[in-house]
């Protein structure tokens, strides 16, 4: 493909509350075996861009670990690769990535090495499967400077996204950086396309004024000067930037529709694979509605929810509408509802945590790993 990739992963969220405490949003573990980068880097991988850098930053560490391999999105190649940048100190420069446009000023070199035409920016919290190369060529068709993939969304809060309105060619008019009010329901889905050369010279612009947003400081600064065009589409898409949508999101991967988008139509999201046995139910399991990944042992009753790898469900244990993270230990008669427990936690025996007015966080730490 003429485009390289871009995924933008270095951003916290406080809406994710204690899930962002340790892990980057992009590392957000999703549907079991999968985390939230997984998406954006497998649909570069399927669009054909051989060449992809993620400008990462805060709590990197598990976000970078993940990562330690290009050869599970089929990077791990003679021409291209996986790049991972991080803000690093330099004689011009000591300061932390100040947003989406610096961070990318800051690793601008990379830009200018590249010879692809056009490049293909991406956040790194969005659930989806798109074809880059549907929305190059559209971007080709419409001789736009920039293109802006959008969805409609409906009952959703678009406070939390950039709202925008076309005209009837699809010409963005307005743009609106999360609104106290919404004038419309189509939101952008954080997914750019733009000629590398047009973006060096807007990104090196925005340095000079010292502006450091993309959204802000480009997309809408010059919206009525720039030729920005909107693609919509109409297939899933999610955000889990918050702790309510993340668990919408994970929520999601229960419906068989949704399980069959992903899972069994191609092309196929790709993650980074743990050599796990499979999942154990013992005497007493019994299982409704439910996805359980890999090493998980099950002793009680799990329903309409979701186990991430290497937990383990204590006898006479009722576990409903949850998502337990990696590597949980549930003691006995343990009953959790409506809630999300933190990777790695132990949760003590005859233990109750139910989401009463919303979605409990469960963070619980007991040491199991002592001398």
């Amino acid at each position: 493909m003429r485009a390289i990739g871009i995924i933008l992963a270095g951003g916290n969220n406080y809406r994710m509350r204690e899930l962002s405490n340790k892990r980057a949003i992009a590392a957000m573990p999703i549907a079991g075996s999968y985390r939230s980068i997984d998406f954006a880097l497998s649909n570069m991988s399927n669009s054909h861009i051989q060449k992809v850098a993620v400008l990462t930053q805060y709590n990197a560490r598990s976000l970078n670990e993940h990562l330690s391999s290009s050869k599970w999105w089929d990077f791990g190649r003679k021409q291209g690769g996986l790049y991972i940048f991080t803000p690093t100190i330099t004689s011009d420069n000591s300061n932390w990535y100040r947003g989406t446009a610096d961070a990318i000023f800051q690793n601008l070199q990379f830009l200018k090495n590249s010879h692809e035409p056009y490049v293909v920016i991406a956040s790194g919290d969005g659930i989806y499967k798109l074809d880059y190369n549907k929305v190059l060529e559209y971007h080709i068709a419409k001789r736009a400077d920039v293109t802006v993939v959008c969805t409609d969304v409906n009952g959703e809060d678009t406070s939390r996204f950039g709202v925008l309105k076309m005209n009837e060619d699809c010409r963005i008019e307005e743009f609106d950086e999360k609104p106290m009010v919404s004038y419309s329901n189509t939101i952008s889905t954080g997914i750019y396309v733009i000629r590398r050369r047009q973006l060096i010279e807007l990104i090196e612009k925005c340095a000079q004024e010292d502006r450091h947003d993309f959204v802000k400081d480009i997309l809408i600064r010059y919206k009525n000067l720039k030729r920005i065009y909107g693609y919509k589409i109409n297939t899933y898409w999610s955000n889990i930037s918050s702790v309510e949508s993340y668990y919408k999101t994970n929520m999601d991967f229960l419906k068989p529709e949704v399980r069959n988008y992903f899972f069994r139509q191609y092309p196929e999201i790709q993650s980074k694979i743990d050599d796990l046995p499979p999942a154990k139910y013992n005497p007493g399991a019994a299982i409704k509605n439910s996805l359980i990944s890999s090493g998980c042992i099950i002793n009680g009753e799990v329903e309409n929810s979701i186990l991430f790898k290497k937990v383990f469900v204590g006898n006479n244990c009722v576990i409903k509408n949850s998502i337990i993270l990696n590597d949980v230990y549930l003691g006995d008669n343990t009953h959790i509802e409506n809630c999300i427990v933190e990777s790695r936690d132990t949760i003590r025996a005859n233990s109750y945590y139910c989401g009463e007015d919303g979605i409990k966080v469960v963070v619980e730490k007991n040491e199991r790993y002592v001398l």
